[in-house]
């Protein structure tokens, strides 16, 4: 164990269950943590580790706390879409209900639309027959299968270490076949703090799929956290492509460059306006570079709790920051022809809100223009509407977006379990 995560051990925050977990097989491990000593956090300390991480005195706050997710189906009538705002000339409707939980989409070659979820354990299937659609669950009971995958006729669903694959997946959503199980090839760690998945398919032919740091903020084994891998499609050739990402649940890539843009969300217990969370570009020759967590965050900010001598040197900085607790998740480079011509190659961004802010954050989908080497980034409202400022509070949650095949752009709700469709006509 280093001197730097010695002093800072007590501040190394997992899930009860995965406590002690952390060590593992890798020639880069740090060890077990040390028995508990005068110093320990206390029984205070601790529940407000479990709510969320590490919390200095100096955000001591009883009005902070995770907001509870809706777990129940939502009347389309209690639906916030008369709140909605798009740009002009751009429509937002309610495109499908009925999904408690529904987070990241991947739409498959026959127009079904796969779902996964985080605290529900489900995946769904949102089938569109002539405008009418309907939902299914296609497995039920899984640790948080948020990341899917459509890819040459299979579906690919990816829990906190399991990973499962169901072909011809279209064809049988009358009779679900049993999966072909790849847990064993990916070999996934089995920690859950920031573990929830984000899958997509590269234009190298392979799938990235994210590892969370399993903490607000610690330091961990490089070599198993914090970072996002690319792997064959059968789980061998394991590559790591970005270090030092705290929390990444969605990334795209450039349709020009194939370069991998990712989301990233910034530490807890930071101050009201810290940490930013970040968007990111991996440039070809900095393969498995570093992304500066936890020593440092944002644009260059150095971390006041966890210190090391030029926290920022040699770290890759982000195309730009992307607010305070905002919860920066899904994101999609628009390369379809019905928005306008400046959305050509833009980002849209769903952010689904901030708990650890006394004034609410995010509850939005930004669009971001900026050049093909990430500079010169603009950041515009796109969605907006599911936060009521003047009072302070939140109607949905959106997490993802997904561009149709007529150009349109689909918006995932998770506190609603539903989806809204964006269309644009001049």
């Amino acid at each position: 164990m280093g001197p730097s995560l010695q002093r800072f051990s007590r501040f190394l925050v997992l899930p009860a269950l995965a406590l002690g977990l952390l060590a593992s097989t890798s020639s880069e491990v740090f060890g077990q943590q040390p028995a508990a000593k005068p110093g320990t956090p206390s029984p205070a300390e601790q529940r407000r580790i479990q709510m969320g991480g590490y919390q200095p005195e100096r955000m001591d706050s009883k009005k902070l706390g995770p907001h509870a997710p809706k777990l129940t189906v939502t009347p389309p009538e209690e639906l916030p879409i008369k709140h909605l705002q798009v740009p002009p000339g751009f429509t937002i409707e309610v495109w499908a209900h009925g999904f408690p939980g529904g987070r990241m989409m991947t739409r498959g070659d026959k127009g079904t639309i796969f779902m996964g979820t985080r605290n529900i354990g489900r995946v769904y299937a949102v089938m569109d027959k002539g405008g009418t659609r309907t939902s299914k669950v296609v497995i039920d009971k899984l640790v948080q299968p948020n990341g899917v995958l459509f890819h040459n006729g299979s579906l690919y669903i990816a829990a906190i270490n399991k990973v499962l694959r169901f072909d011809n997946i279209e064809a049988s959503l009358d009779n679900i076949p049993q999966p072909v199980d790849m847990t064993d090839a990916f070999k996934l760690p089995p920690e859950v703090h920031h573990n929830w998945k984000f899958l997509a398919f590269g234009p190298d032919k392979k799938i990235y799929i994210p590892v969370g740091s399993p903490c607000n903020l610690c330091e961990v084994n490089p070599g198993v956290h914090g970072q996002i891998r690319r792997y064959n499609l059968d789980g061998s050739g394991m590559e790591i492509v970005a270090r030092g990402v705290r929390n990444s649940v969605g990334f795209d890539f450039h349709p020009k460059t194939g370069e991998l843009w990712f989301t990233d969300n910034g530490r807890d217990w930071g101050g009201e306006n810290g940490f930013e969370e970040e968007l990111n570009r991996v440039p070809k020759d900095r393969i498995g570079g570093r992304f500066g967590f936890p020593y440092c965050h944002a644009d260059g900010q150095s971390d006041p709790d966890i210190k090391v001598p030029d926290p920022c040197a040699g770290v890759i900085l982000p195309v730009t920051t992307l607010g305070a607790h905002a919860a920066a998740l899904g994101m999609r480079f628009y390369t379809g022809k019905m928005f306008p011509a400046e959305y050509r190659d833009a980002i849209l961004v769903a952010r689904r809100g901030s708990w650890n802010r006394t004034v609410k954050n995010g509850y939005d989908v930004l669009v971001i223009n900026a050049t093909a080497d990430g500079k010169n980034a603009q950041v515009k409202p796109f969605v907006t509407g599911f936060l009521d400022k003047e009072k302070n509070a939140f109607r949905g949650r959106p997490v993802d977006v997904l561009q149709m095949p007529d150009g349109s752009v689909l918006v995932a709700d998770e506190q609603n379990g539903a989806i809204y469709r964006v269309s644009y006509r001049k």
